[in-house]
Formats: C-alpha cells, sequence, structure tokens
C-alpha cells in the first residue's frame, strides 16, 4: 500500500470536517455580532430561569439583549420580566412601602410634599418568583446570585428624581462585605409614565438619537426610556477592576404619572456568607422587645450607602441603630 492510499482516511475525515465548517458558516443562527455582547451573551441569549414570550410576540430576528454604550458597558434586556412578575414585584412590595421624608430645621425627619417618593426591600429568594428572577439574573451577568443584595423597590412620584451618582464605594470600610458593587440590574416595573429616563451624563455624547418624547434630563447622555419588563445593566467596575467613572447614573424626574422600578445591586464577592452562617444565609441576632436594634443583617451597609437619608422612613424603622436613631426612640 503507498503512502497516498495510508492518507486517504485521514483526508476523508477532513474533508468532512471543513464540510461541517462551511455548514456552521452558512447557518445564520450560528453567527453572533461582537459587539452585541454584555459579556459573554449575544443578543440572542434567552433565559431559562424565566417566561419566554411567544414567538410572534417576541420576533424571530429581534435582539433581545441590545448594547447601548460600552463608556460605561450598559446592556438593555427587552422582557426581562413577564408583566405578571412586574406586578408580583409590585403587590409584594407595595404593603412595605414607607412614604420618604425630609430633614427639618431641628433635625428631625418629617413628611413633605416636596419629596413623595418611597421605597423598601424584599428579603432574597422570598418567593418562588423573586427566586427564579434572581436566578435569570445571575445567568444574564454570570455572577453568582449569592453576590446579590436584597432587591430594593422604589416608587417615584411626580418630580422625583435619583441625582447622579455612583454604584461604586469609595470607602474602604464600605467593601469589607462582597466588596464593590461591581454590576447593577434596574428593572422597569411600570410604563405609561414620562420622564423617569435613567441617563449615563459622562457617557460618550451623540451616540444614541432620540426625539421629542425623551426628556431634558434623558438627552444629557446615553440613557434607557423605561418600558415595563425590560431591565437595564450596567458595570459599576472595568474589566481592570477599576472604577468605572463612565457609569456616573441618575434617575431623570417624572414629568407625569408614577415609576415603579426594582434594583439588584451585584458583588465581586459573596454578599451573604461571609458574616453569615455555613450555608451562605446571613443571620440577625435576636433582641428582646423594646431594644433598639438593626432588623435586617445589612442595615449598616446600607447605612454607610447613604440609605438613612435617602429612605428614612423604611431605614429609620428597621435600621434604628445603624442610622444613629437608638437615642431619639429611647427618649420617646
Amino acid at each position: 500500500m503507498d503512502s497516498s492510499q495510508q492518507r486517504s482516511p485521514k483526508l476523508r475525515v477532513g474533508g468532512l470536517l471543513v464540510l461541517a465548517m462551511l455548514l456552521l458558516l452558512g447557518n445564520p443562527a450560528s453567527c453572533f455580532e461582537p459587539d452585541a455582547l454584555p459579556g459573554w451573551l449575544g443578543d440572542t441569549y434567552r433565559s431559562t430561569a424565566g417566561p419566554k414570550p411567544p414567538a410572534s410576540e417576541a420576533g424571530l430576528s429581534e435582539p433581545r439583549v441590545v448594547r447601548m454604550s460600552w463608556k460605561p458597558r450598559a446592556w438593555v434586556y427587552k422582557r426581562f420580566l413577564s408583566h405578571e412578575e412586574c406586578d408580583h414585584i409590585i403587590q409584594l412590595a407595595r404593603p412595605k412601602m414607607e412614604r420618604s421624608t425630609v430633614l427639618a430645621d431641628n433635625g428631625s425627619s418629617v413628611v413633605d410634599d416636596y419629596r413623595s417618593s418611597s421605597g423598601t426591600f424584599l428579603d432574597v429568594a422570598q418567593d418562588d418568583v423573586i427566586r427564579r428572577i434572581e436566578d435569570r439574573i445571575a445567568a444574564w451577568t454570570f455572577l453568582p446570585p449569592e453576590n446579590q443584595e436584597s432587591m430594593q423597590v422604589l416608587r417615584y412620584a411626580v418630580g422625583q428624581k435619583y441625582d447622579a451618582h455612583h454604584d461604586f464605594f469609595d470607602e474602604e470600610e464600605s467593601k469589607q462585605q462582597g466588596g464593590h458593587r461591581y454590576a447593577t440590574v434596574l428593572m422597569y416595573l411600570t410604563d405609561g409614565f414620562s420622564g423617569g429616563e435613567t441617563v449615563f451624563p459622562d457617557s460618550e455624547k451623540d451616540k444614541q438619537e432620540k426625539d421629542d418624547t425623551w426628556s431634558d434630563c434623558g438627552k444629557q447622555g446615553v440613557a434607557a426610556k423605561p418600558v415595563k419588563g425590560d431591565a437595564l445593566l450596567f458595570f459599576s467596575l472595568k474589566p481592570s477592576a477599576e472604577p468605572d467613572l463612565a457609569s456616573l447614573h441618575a434617575g431623570c424626574p417624572v414629568i407625569s404619572g408614577e415609576k415603579w422600578s426594582a434594583t439588584k445591586w451585584i458583588h465581586v464577592r459573596s454578599f451573604e456568607g461571609e458574616d453569615g452562617d455555613e450555608d451562605g444565609s446571613a443571620s440577625v441576632p435576636s433582641h428582646p422587645p423594646g431594644v433598639c436594634a438593626d432588623e435586617i443583617e445589612h442595615c449598616a451597609l446600607w447605612a454607610k450607602q447613604g440609605e438613612c437619608d435617602k429612605n428614612p422612613g423604611y431605614m429609620h424603622q428597621s435600621c434604628a441603630r445603624s442610622c444613629g436613631k437608638c437615642s431619639l426612640l429611647a427618649a420617646a
């Protein structure tokens, strides 16, 4: 047998491999757009952790994940939540919502029409619906669910806003539990209102076409217009792990209607397991009735992040010790 006959099986196998590659390259479903990847995921990513819209609604060629910006790294996932899930989150949060207050001249917190927003936190894995959403967030971001903080739900009335800020920490002490906030997933629970966009004022300008339906605030940089069920993902750290100053973001004032949103902050390390039980669940020390104490394990961290001032109605009641309200309660 000559050498050409000995090589013929290998040549036949090689030919089959080449044919297979050509078939794959000719299949549109095997192609992807590199610019559409929010990490390791592309436009055609479909989460297995949540409901899928019917094909007639989604459209086979319509992208579900749309890149907004590289500076900062930001993407919008269309229909990340079903309308039923949005309504469920609001239903869970509504009875726990606390009216935001303002500081009076004497330093006390008082209710005032100047600020009518309200907010609350839902427990991690509070029920099966919340657990599935948290798993879906982990699947999208490729970050473990234990790195997530509790879900914060906020309601914005007309005129309410969230001034420009970063989600990463400036103080070393704030990084002790879970490290930096690495990513943020902001889910829009309602629409039908005007204003309320999430804008990145330090993003690359003129990268997004906007018409007259955008508010003046929303035109100040790359922005996401709230649509019920959509989710915005952005990273507060660069791939080098340095804080990304371009991730500065703001919630624009609501012009008409009412805006509901839910936020998940995701850390670089486990947020639950460092000071908690072996199963990763943090525990709250029990205390006798009437003793001033924090009722939630994350109170100290939230206080350092300014939540006592941003959401005093909820924080002063549930996190009295971390917010420094024990002396006031004792005097009462």
